[in-house]
């Protein structure tokens, strides 16, 4: 009797087990299905590592609304699903435990007693297991990312130009740079008659910052950037203007991804690096976190940068500790932040570097204030348009201030919209591209316009826009646009550069990711 009881115990235990298994699996399976459409329906991306990357640096600091979305959609549906269906299968077993059907399968002399709803369960379960790894292989360019991972490229090392070996020119009088990476801001937004996609002018201010200052553009009206691959989010796109190069998710020896214990690039030498190295002080505002996607990490070591973010806003009593909208505190908090620190800042006779980053802009929808006109149907344009009206006069701002006479300013998207509905009814043929404008430059040239360039090339484009000579007119990946020198995109294609992109660079694990310890490294 007491071993019936333990026999019976055990087999209780067994079925437990494999109905939380059960359980386990189905929810995973259906998480990875509600996510990668969840990514699919809400924003445009063109590589897995993004994904990766995004994974393996932080995430717990990205907008609360986003999280709070995702887990509701893609972690709380799933449950609910997964407990129904296991409900369901429970009442079903139980209603027709009398029914017994079996399938007889002989190999050789033996025969095998299967039943017949156990095989019909365990085919549905690894079905819906092998449905969900296959619908975010294939959608998620996880296929692309593993296939490329396996070819080695050396096309980053024959064109990777050395900033640190490359001899730059300084005027005798260091010029002052702001530079604004406009969050998903495109030249798209104009309206066709400026080289736009619309009917309608979205961005009026910033068109007329463009037509009035040097924009560089791929046509001969308002255009701007071809986002290059590695370069389509916001960590990326700053990596990619500032040090010439793409962004790379690197794993060390214990698979850890690089870019969480504080050493971001450690290979690069980013415009960071050298305004430091020039004496410059320098400072990075946003409106957000600064360390979400690694960006901490990578301004505090390629410049030291003093930070301005959502948290020393409520230090220095511009927000509440308790306020908190979209990702953090809107651009007109921003902008106003940005005039008083300005202010002290340009008392100092030592040149500065002010990088700030807008956020009104994010997809999906954006964030719109109560100053904001509800004036077209489309909330995101509306954001757009709302935004355009904000810099236009906080440009202007800078532009009546004593310091603005020996100041650069570089208004730049930083990548393409993620926003998946706003560009629908526009012609598909149309090259989206991203917003540019260089204000009060050193330099002036006759090369801006009909050129094929990436965000690769702002790195020494700004430097020149300072009155920096270059010698050879290239740093990283990027050519000096007021140069008329042929960009790599002009040379070799896009479409040839993010192929190439795409492959495994030793160099760039080696002496990018890492720091190169001998020259017989590099």
């Amino acid at each position: 009797m007491l071993k019936r009881i333990k026999k019976l115990k055990k087999e209780k235990l067994i079925r437990a087990i494999k109905w939380v298994l059960a359980f386990i699996l189905i929810f995973l399976a259906l998480i990875i299905i509600f996510s990668t459409n969840w990514s699919l329906i809400n924003f445009q991306f063109n590589n897995f590592d993004q994904i990766l990357f995004t994974l393996t640096s932080s995430v717990s600091t990205a907008s609360s609304d986003l999280i709070e979305e995702f887990i509701k959609e893609n972690v709380l549906i799933p449950f609910i699903i997964t407990t129904a269906i296991i409900i369901i299968i429970i009442i079903f077993k139980h209603i027709f435990k009398h029914l017994e059907a079996h399938i007889i399968i002989k190999i050789r002399n033996k025969s095998f007693k299967l039943n017949f709803y156990t095989i019909i369960k365990y085919i549905l379960l690894f079905s819906l297991i092998g449905y969900s790894i296959y619908y975010a292989m294939s959608n998620l360019y996880i296929v692309n990312y593993i296939k490329y991972s396996y070819i080695e490229s050396n096309f980053l090392e024959v064109n990777y130009v050395e900033p640190e070996e490359t001899k730059l020119e300084w005027p005798d009088k260091k010029r002052n740079l702001i530079y604004i990476f406009l969050e998903s801001m495109e030249s798209t937004y104009a309206d066709k008659e400026n080289g736009g996609a619309y009917d309608i002018n979205y961005i009026p201010e910033l068109t007329k910052l463009a037509n009035n200052n040097i924009n560089f553009s791929s046509n001969n009206l308002i255009g701007g950037a071809h986002m290059p691959y590695d370069a389509s989010w916001t960590m990326a796109a700053m990596v990619a203007q500032t040090s010439g190069i793409p962004l790379k998710t690197i794993f060390n020896q214990d698979d850890v991804s690089t870019y969480k214990d504080g050493t971001t690039l450690p290979g690069a030498y980013s415009i960071g690096d050298i305004l430091k190295d020039e004496g410059y002080r320098q400072y990075i505002m946003v409106g957000s976190d600064l360390t979400f996607g690694g960006r901490r990490n990578y301004f505090k070591n390629h410049g030291n940068y003093t930070i301005y973010d959502y948290y020393t806003a409520i230090d220095d009593g511009i927000i509440d500790e308790d306020y908190y909208v979209f990702w953090g505190y809107e651009d007109a908090r921003l902008f106003d932040y940005a005039k008083e620190e300005l202010t002290k800042i340009s008392k100092s006779d030592e040149p500065f570097n002010f990088t700030m980053l807008t956020v009104d802009t994010h997809f999906p929808d954006g964030y719109r204030d109560d100053s904001c006109k509800n004036t077209y149907d489309d909330p995101y344009l509306s954001a757009i348009n709302c935004s355009s009206e904000k810099l236009g006069e906080f440009i202007n701002w800078i532009k009546d201030q004593d310091f603005y006479k020996n100041t650069t300013i570089i208004l730049a998207g930083d990548h393409l919209s993620m926003n998946t509905y706003s560009f629908d009814n526009i012609d598909p043929n149309y090259q989206r591209n991203v917003y540019n404008v260089f204000i009060n430059s050193a330099i002036d040239t006759d090369c801006n316009k009909n050129r094929n360039f990436t965000t690769f090339d702002y790195y020494p484009t700004t430097l020149a826009a300072l009155g920096v000579k270059i010698d050879g007119e290239r740093l990283g990946l990027g050519t000096n646009l007021f140069s008329c020198k042929e960009t790599l995109s002009e040379e070799y294609g896009n479409d040839y550069i993010d192929e190439r992109l795409m492959e495994k660079s030793l160099y760039y694990d080696e002496c990018i990711g890492s720091k190169c310890d001998t020259e017989k490294d590099k």
